[in-house]
């Protein structure tokens, strides 16, 4: 296939994926004093890891895209195309700086994850891993990789909080754009405390990382703000028989709840909830396509003509909060990264597409501001950076320099039916306007919070 030298773009031969469009452009503003991009040369490696396979395949498109989406925005052109999506190797330019693209499906194994980062760093060569949609692999890529490659690392979509919260895992070298479950845990309590006349709550989460990750998020704001966690219970991550628990946390007094779970859960526990006339408020955070696509399916069966905004609200269903989605943020960076990204893959922005592409949008200004495209100017450039370019809006993420986590706004929006003109959003239910924006600075986990034992300071 012969090499086309329009604006920079080249074809390239992926390995395990088909042949991709690479595609290069030029910006840069330097309104910080750093060089353009364009005023930088040279080339990087990046390795990617991201599950294409396995029960999580749609985040860690979601990951990649998100990702491939952000080093368009700082090219000024259009994403890899959606073959890309893949497992392969790839090249894009950003101005003057060649950028390859080792993807790998790390299939939502912590060992596969291990087993390739190992890899990645060994054999490849890369400058920075990238990756994980499990947060159990991001634990393992962390203790048993960054430590003995001294390669740096960004971690995403993985989610549990403990990755940037506690010593075991966050180290110098590992950062993380996407939002987690704490911000989730802590815009949600912010908004039941202050804004529902809740005072006594259930909080019911898997078994797993991600579950734990989340009650205990709830009860700490929770319990400070002055609400009484009435009921508390780990489940295994695909429990159906909810009737039973149900009844104990109304029981018990409870007003609320709070899930923290993912479709498997979630979609019984909807419907339990929907028919059982429960007199309790059902609260947590949106989840992505994935799993409101199902539930929203629920949602039709259990209301049927009630099937409709008035119908949802009076069945107590959320409102929810958002870390990102594509109609929650209104601004050029975000009007910019819609049109790409349906443009390139025929889908919205979804849960985790915004902290992918403000790690992306990073990493490149890593590189304006030390001016080289190296793995320091990551380490050094990223610690308590102001992410310039983000779907959030300019200045939307902030990394903190305790624990390298990026704190970004949070939004509260009811659930609503999906209008019938919207092309690129399948799942019948998403969020709705916007009825609370909750700050950055009150979504992140304080340095001195109870739990928080990283201190990078």
């Amino acid at each position: 296939m012969a090499y086309e030298n329009v604006s920079r773009r080249r074809v390239l031969t992926g390995l395990g994926a088909t042949g991709a469009v690479a595609l290069a452009g030029c910006v840069g503003n330097g309104d910080d004093g750093g060089e353009t991009i364009d005023d930088i040369d040279g080339s990087f490696k990046i390795g990617i890891l991201q599950d294409f396979s396995g029960p999580l395949p749609d985040y860690g498109a979601q990951g990649t895209a998100g990702f491939y989406s952000g080093l368009a925005y700082k090219a000024d052109d259009d994403p890899l195309p959606d073959g890309s999506v893949d497992a392969g190797d790839y090249e894009y330019s950003v101005g003057d700086v060649d950028i390859e693209l080792l993807v790998r499906d790390s299939a939502s194994d912590p060992s596969e994850a291990q087993e390739l980062a190992e890899e990645l760093t060994t054999t490849d060569d890369v400058d920075l891993l990238y990756g994980s949609a499990s947060s159990g692999g991001a634990n393992r890529i962390i203790t048993n990789v960054v430590d003995r490659s001294e390669v740096p690392y960004i971690a995403g979509p993985a989610a549990a909080a403990e990755i940037t919260n506690e010593s075991d895992t966050c180290r110098e070298m590992v950062f993380r754009a996407n939002e987690n479950t704490a911000m989730d845990a802590r815009s949600g309590g912010v908004y039941i405390a202050e804004a529902t006349d809740v005072e006594q709550i259930a909080l019911y989460g898997a078994d797993n990382d991600f579950g734990r990750s989340v009650v205990n998020g709830y009860r700490q704001v929770l319990e400070d703000r002055g609400v009484d966690i009435v009921e508390q219970r780990f489940v295994p991550s695909d429990y159906a028989e909810w009737g039973g628990l149900l009844e104990e946390a109304e029981d018990a007094g409870a007003e609320a709840l709070v899930g923290g779970f993912t479709a498997a859960a979630l979609i019984p526990f909807g419907s339990t909830f929907l028919t059982g006339d429960y007199d309790m408020q059902l609260f947590g955070g949106f989840a992505s396509r994935v799993t409101l696509g199902p539930v929203g399916e629920t949602l039709e069966e259990v209301l049927g003509d009630d099937f409709t905004n008035e119908g949802i609200e009076d069945a107590s269903f959320g409102p929810f909060t958002t870390r990102y989605h594509w109609n929650q943020y209104d601004n050029e960076i975000n009007d910019r990264f819609i049109e790409m990204h349906t443009d390139t893959y025929e889908i919205v922005p979804d849960l985790f597409t915004s902290g992918a592409f403000t790690a992306a949008s990073a990493v490149i200004q890593s590189f304006e501001q030390a001016g080289e495209a190296s793995s320091d100017a990551i380490v050094e450039q990223m610690r308590g950076m102001t992410v310039e370019d983000t779907p959030k809006g300019e200045n939307g993420y902030e990394f903190q320099e305790y624990n390298n986590q990026a704190r970004s706004e949070m939004t509260v929006a009811p659930v609503e039916v999906t209008p019938d003109d919207e092309e690129y959003w399948p799942a019948s239910i998403m969020p709705g306007e916007p009825i609370e924006r909750v700050s950055a600075e009150d979504v992140t986990t304080p340095a001195d919070a109870d739990g928080m034992t990283c201190d990078l300071s």
